[in-house]
Parts: structure tokens; sequence; C-alpha cells
């Protein structure tokens, strides 16, 4: 067991820890003078504090009016930032917020009257102890104070002046170990009466869990239209410079498909960036994004001047009336789509086959609600499956389990794959509850 030396006894955390304690003393005083009051006329009308037997009387009435008011639950942050700042406790053992559960807050309350009604006995010791102390030190060298000890009844202690230095340091000792001791005792019930309960863990990982579903929502927002623009304005500068020479029309098309395709990235980034820079959950869904409805035809052009053909068959009509759909629906297919089309942007040139129709029935009869299905078909250009010089294709990169999420979040699937010597990438998102 470690004891108690010079630097535990003095040292930086130790007087921290006292002032910690005479705080609690001082947050009793109100809880006292009204205890004491209370004491005083229950004792015919007298002042409570003219006798210790009323003194220690009003201290024990207090006490469970303190351990009322601890329930309150905004007394346990207020109390676990001090611990924090002057008891030397870990903060990862500690809660944060106001107490959540009559178990925390029960906790929380027992630490608030610890608190208080140690600090309030060291408190008193602290005001006491030191002036008696150094009145017996400097006894035998000033004769103005040796009466002192007969008026207080000490009449042994006159007689042998010499020793009540000995008595006056022992007693300065004796208070810097209470106060150490106390000190210590409230650190480590800290955790104890102030740490996490379940329900405050539990919390805390849906809070953490809320926080990482934004941050994934963020990151396939970048992922998606970042790395489509950098895929079709990479496609598109290399086919513009390969014929610089013979064909300035297609450069000029190609240029201004660079242009366009980095203006609207460049928007997209700024509002997401935005949001990570506010931090404000609730702002993610408010954020603009491109939909189905409004962005189709302009994401089928820029893929077509890159040099991609695409062939587009949609359910409602030739022009795919998509404005009918719900929002998130509607939000969540054309990344869908953006990202079938990035890959093939990645893996090569060959035609593009997508289709985007609306089920209404199914093998097993109608459907109550219908469902949008997006297939997407790239076959391959070269008996492995790719174009010289480009890389193969896998089984789902960053950008297929993003697509996979965003079907997820509205009870659909994807999948994608090797399909009849080509690729294929093909999704189901249900429409019933997403709302509008």
């Amino acid at each position: 067991m470690r004891g108690y030396g010079p630097g535990r006894l003095f040292g930086p955390r130790a007087r921290l820890r006292w002032v910690h304690l005479i705080l609690g003393g001082a947050l009793l005083m109100p809880y006292f003078l009204l205890a004491q009051v209370g004491v005083g006329m229950a004792a015919g009308g007298v002042n409570a504090l003219s006798s210790l037997p009323l003194i220690l009387a009003s201290y024990a009435v207090a006490l469970p009016l303190v351990a009322v008011t601890g329930v309150f639950g905004l007394v346990r942050p207020m109390s676990v930032a001090a611990v924090r700042a002057m008891c030397a406790v870990p903060g990862e053992r500690l809660a944060e917020g106001p107490a959540r559960s009559w178990a925390a807050r029960g906790r929380a309350s027992a630490w608030w009257t610890l608190h208080l009604g140690v600090g309030a006995v060291l408190s008193g010791m602290t005001l006491a102890v030191p002036p008696m102390a150094v009145t017996l030190i400097a006894l035998p060298f000033v004769s103005g104070l040796r009466g002192i000890p007969r008026e207080l009844g000490w009449g042994g202690v006159a007689a042998e002046p010499y020793v009540t230095p000995l008595i006056g340091a022992a007693l300065l000792a004796a208070l810097a170990l209470c106060v150490a001791g106390a000190g210590a005792l409230l650190a480590r019930a800290a955790p104890v009466l102030l740490g996490p309960t379940a329900a405050d863990r539990l919390a805390e990982a849906e809070e953490r869990a809320a926080d990482l579903a934004v941050r994934n929502r963020l990151a396939r927002e970048l992922h998606d239209s970042v790395g489509h623009a950098l895929s079709a304005v990479t496609l598109q500068a290399v086919a513009a410079r390969r014929v610089l020479g013979t064909d300035p029309g297609f450069v000029r098309e190609a240029l201004a498909a660079i242009e366009d395709t980095t203006r609207r990235t460049v928007g997209e980034l700024d509002a997401v960036l935005g949001l990570l820079r506010d931090g404000d959950p609730a702002r993610a869904d408010a954020a603009p994004a491109p939909t189905l409805a409004a962005d189709l035809d302009g994401l089928l052009a820029r893929t077509r001047a890159a040099g991609t053909p695409v062939t587009v068959h949609q359910d409602p009509g030739p022009a795919g009336d998509w404005s009918g759909l719900p929002a998130i629906a509607s939000r969540e297919a054309y990344r869908i789509v953006q990202e079938g089309l990035s890959n093939a942007l990645r893996h090569g040139s060959s035609p593009v086959d997508l289709r985007v129709r609306l089920r209404r029935g199914g093998p097993s009869g109608p459907r109550a609600h219908p469902d949008l299905e997006i297939t997407m078909t790239n076959p391959p250009t070269a008996p492995d499956g790719r174009e010289p010089g480009r890389e193969p294709r896998t089984t789902g990169g960053r950008g297929l389990r993003g697509a996979a999420e965003r079907a997820a979040l509205l009870g659909g699937s994807v999948e994608a794959g090797p399909h009849q010597g080509g690729w294929r990438l093909r999704a189901v998102l249900p429409l019933a509850g997403t709302g509008r």
C-alpha cells in the first residue's frame, strides 16, 4: 500500500483536491443555514449556532436536503466537470451529459451528498485547525499567548510550553492527512457514482451510430460525385488529346463536357464540405443532391461525351418521366446509376445498356407497392473482359458497397458481378413508405 509522502500531501493534485473539498463545503452552506433555522425553531427559538449539538443537528438535517436536490439532471454534468478538473480522474471513466434514468440520478445524488458532506467537515477543519496550530507553535516564543491554554482549560499544556509546537505540527499533519484521505476517497468514488450507466452507454452507442450513419452518407456522396467526375473528366481529356489535330469539333465538345462536369462537381463538393464543417447531422438529408427525375439526362450526356455509348430503356415512356418518384428514391436511384456508369468508364468503353423501369407486379401476383428496378449491363470488348490498358473488374469496391448501402436504406438490394460474359449491376428499390 502506498503511503502519503510530501508530494501526495502537498503536491498539485492534493492541493486541487483540497480546493474541491472546500468548494463542497461552500456549496453546503445554503443548505446548512436553512437547516439551522429549522433546528433553532424546533429547539425553542434559540440560535442553532450557539452550541455544538445544535450545529451537528443542523448538519444532519442539511444532508437530506442536499440529497433531494442531487436528483436534478444537471447536477451530474456539473459534478463531472469539477471532478475532471480537480480530482485527477480519467475522463473516460465518467459519464457525459445529464443523468437520463432514475438510477443515474440516485447515484449522482449520492455523490452530491458525499461531496458536500465531506467537504463541509474538511472546510470546518481547514478554518479551525491552522490558527490553532500556529498559536500552539508560537506559544513558547510569544509571552502574550501563554494565557490562552489556561483559558481553554489546557493547564497541562501551559505547564509544559515546549510541547505545544509538537502538538501544533501534529495538528497540521493530521489536517493534511485527513484532506489527502478524503480527496482519495472522493477520487475512488467518482467513477462509481458518476460513471456511465447501462442507459448512458446505450445512448452513447446510439449517438455514435447516428453520427457514423451521417458520415457514411457524406462519404458516399463524395465518392459517387467526385469519383464519377474524375473518371469522366479523365476519359474526356484522353479522347480530346487523341483527336486534337484531326477533330476540333469533338475537342470542343469534350472541353465543354469537362467544364460542365467540374462545375457541377464543385457545387456538390462545396455542399458536402459545408455539412462536414458545420457538423450538423440534421442538415445531411437537406443537402442539395441530384435526382433521377431532374439530372439523369445530363449524367447520360456527360458519359457519352467521355466516349462510352449508352443505350437507355425507360419505363414509363421513352423519355422517362420520373417526377412522380419519392424524393429519396429518386436521389438514391440517381447515385446508383451514376456508380454503374462510373464503373463502365473506369473499366472499359464498351456499350452500356441501361434499363430503368417501374415494376408494378411480381411473379407471385400484383404488388401492393411498386418497385424501381435498375439494370446496367456492360459486355466485354476483349476475351478477358476488359480493354487493353484498363484495370479488370472486381467483385465490388467502395462504390458498389455504397450503392448496396443506398439500396439497403430503402429496403432494397444491389447485385453486381459477371453476367453472360460481361458485367451486370441490378438494383431493386422498394417505393413503399419512402414518402416524398
